[in-house]
């Protein structure tokens, strides 16, 4: 099998790991992939907090507070050794289309002036290309929502108020599959993956088939 299908098949969102360390220069692997992934303009307006052993104690204790955290199902996503925090700056395009080989574009001018958030888009990207490097390397990742506690948390790691938190990556060893709780690909992994044809519109949209 070719080894980008392999992985791209292989890959799961992991919700049950062991409390191993990850290695920094491994991260930092990931994160050097992660930045190859296609940015508008080359502008490359996403950045990770990253937070590290003792460190995610803080991310829980303010997204998934004590009370909560009794009937949490997913127990060994809180032993990720990392979590790290992907956000996108829109300024960064503002900046770089109000350069002269770009000025050109009006993209500049403001945000309202992007038919779509290309900030936002690139950051996704990235976060998608980081998944797949961890899957590559043998870790377990899980990309999920910070549903509570956004603005606690960002006044605690001091994130500028420019920057859009898309959500946080939980990032670690897998746990031995004999000591995850019964249904750890989550809720969702039976529903049906779409054929290519029920994707596809060839010419127009066509009505669904």
């Amino acid at each position: 099998m070719d080894p980008l299908a392999d992985v791209v098949r292989r890959r799961r969102m992991t919700r049950a790991f062991r409390p191993d360390p990850i290695d920094p220069a491994l991260v930092g692997r990931l994160v050097d992939l992660a930045s190859r992934a296609p940015s508008a303009g080359k502008s490359q307006g996403w950045h990770l907090v990253v937070l590290e052993g003792d460190e995610t104690a803080r991310f829980w204790d303010i997204t998934l507070p004590a009370m909560g955290r009794r009937s949490f199902r997913w127990q060994r996503l809180l032993e990720a050794p990392v979590i790290a925090l992907p956000l996108a700056d829109p300024r960064a395009y503002l900046d770089r289309y109000s350069e002269p080989d770009k000025s050109a574009t009006g993209l500049g001018s403001g945000v309202d002036a992007w038919p779509a958030p290309y900030w936002t888009i690139d950051a996704s990207m990235a976060v998608m290309t980081l998944l797949l490097a961890a899957e590559a390397e043998g870790l377990g990742a899980l990309f999920f929502g910070v549903f509570k506690g956004e603005t606690k948390l960002r006044k605690m790691l001091r994130i500028p108020p420019q920057m859009e938190l898309l959500g946080a990556i939980a990032l670690g060893w897998r746990a031995d599959a004999d000591d995850t709780p019964a249904g750890n690909d989550g809720a969702s992994a039976g529903r049906r993956r779409r054929r290519p044809e029920d994707i596809i519109h060839r010419g127009a949209w066509r009505a669904s088939r």
